[in-house]
């Protein structure tokens, strides 16, 4: 039981932190390429302003002043073009690979693009620092790779941090989760052991009690005729304790492998005894009981607390079926599996319910009562049974329709066999 808490705990918290660390590698990339491309975008704008300031006219000639290495602009993976005013195209300097093909726009506007090329280009047109009239154009370029290339460098170190980080926190919870769990596990343990040693205690007084209302009952001379009544009670409620006890003392033990006698079980006997057995308990509260089940389903188990988990599936189904009623115990093979339903047409279980009829000592107001000297313990310590088999048991209902109770088992040995229906 534990065991299955701290796996979902140690998944819990690596979630939890998965989508924090998510979280935070996104924030700091968007960031991070925000600032980057913000930056190149800012060196090129001022690298392309200080050269258009250069330019002016002389003579009718556009000339401008700074000129540019070609291996700085290729080590920069930059270009420039001038252009006069009807857009003709002057000069370049520059890497071909650097230069934009963009169409100019109509209005003579500063314009930073990227094209498709995946180039940044800033346009800028030349006034003339007379009489501000156009006389040109100035065209920069860069390319983005190294962009690129570092967000790329940063994808890989956020992504080699984000599993580094992953790693060493689920070791540091897994070491907290046990930490955590250990003084839970302990209080449990000695819960269970306190649980164990008063049922185990309770034992010999309540079978005191009993013997001596029955002896009481047995030999009634010289007992008022009201008093009978009343050993009867005690009988009965002596007979309830019993059960209570040894149902705790029971469940106590689910846990402990050592109380399991694992052995090769014939599922197919088990099964078509117990139908058998409990049929004249459904006849005479007028149930049709019956009984579908393959042979050859052979299971390794302890056949003794099986046989106590399907009594107790077939007794709350008598049990919460009307006179008139039916009540069919079936099994079929699913791959390596065995399934086996105990379906009845009963009272049914309201759908609230359905997540509480395996709690211990729980009672619904239709649905799950204390019968005749009933623990309230039945189906709580089947279902533990059923899972120290690593089985699962799972239920279905509907109010006034009836109740399906379905068990799924591993299967050690399966025969093609036909089923019996009795």
């Amino acid at each position: 039981m534990f065991q299955k808490i701290r796996y979902r705990l140690f998944l819990s918290n690596l979630l939890v932190l998965a989508l924090v660390l998510l979280g935070s590698a996104l924030a700091v990339r968007l960031v991070f390429i925000s600032n980057l491309k913000q930056q190149a975008s800012e060196k090129l704008m001022a690298i392309a302003l200080s050269t258009a300031a250069s330019a002016e006219v002389d003579e009718r000639k556009f000339e401008w002043e700074i000129e540019f290495p070609p291996q700085l602009l290729e080590e920069a993976e930059q270009a420039f073009q001038w252009f006069d005013a009807e857009r003709k195209l002057l000069e370049q300097q520059g890497n071909i690979r650097y230069i934009s093909t963009l169409p100019f726009e109509a209005e003579p506007t500063v314009r930073n693009q990227i094209d498709d090329k995946g180039l940044e280009v800033i346009t800028l047109p030349i006034l003339d620092k007379n009489n501000q009239q156009l006389i040109g154009y100035l065209r920069a370029t860069q390319s983005l790779e190294e962009v690129d290339e570092t967000i790329a460098r940063l994808d890989v170190g956020l992504a080699v941090g984000a599993i580094v980080a992953t790693v060493l926190s689920s070791l540091g919870s897994g070491w907290l989760n046990r930490q955590a769990m250990e003084p839970i596990e302990e209080s449990f343990e000695r819960l269970k052991q306190f649980t164990a040693d008063a049922s185990h205690e309770l034992r010999s007084p309540l079978m005191a009690i009993s013997t001596n209302a029955e002896v009481a009952l047995t030999y009634p001379e010289g007992m008022r005729s009201s008093d009978g009544d009343k050993f009867k009670a005690i009988a009965l409620a002596t007979d309830q304790m019993s059960q209570l006890t040894e149902d705790l003392l029971l469940l106590t033990r689910t846990d402990k492998v050592a109380s399991f006698e694992f052995n090769k079980i014939d599922l197919t006997t088990l099964l078509t005894d117990l139908v058998s057995l409990y049929r004249p308990q459904a006849q005479g509260k007028q149930i049709k009981l019956k009984a579908k089940i393959n042979y050859d389903l052979w299971l390794i188990g302890d056949e003794a607390k099986l046989a106590r988990a399907f009594t107790n599936l077939i007794q709350n189904a008598i049990q919460y079926t009307p006179a008139g009623g039916e009540i069919e115990v079936s099994s079929n093979r699913l791959g390596r599996e065995v399934v086996i339903n105990i379906e009845d047409t009963g009272i049914g279980i309201a759908p609230e319910h359905l997540d509480l009829v395996f709690d211990r000592l729980w009672r619904g107001d239709r649905s799950r009562s204390y019968y005749q000297g009933g623990s309230g313990l039945g189906l709580a310590i089947t279902q533990a049974i059923i899972y120290k088999h690593q089985g699962t048991v799972d239920v279905t209902s509907q109010i006034d329709i009836g109740t399906c109770f379905i068990v799924r088992l591993p299967i050690a040995l399966a025969s093609p066999g036909k089923i019996v229906s009795f």
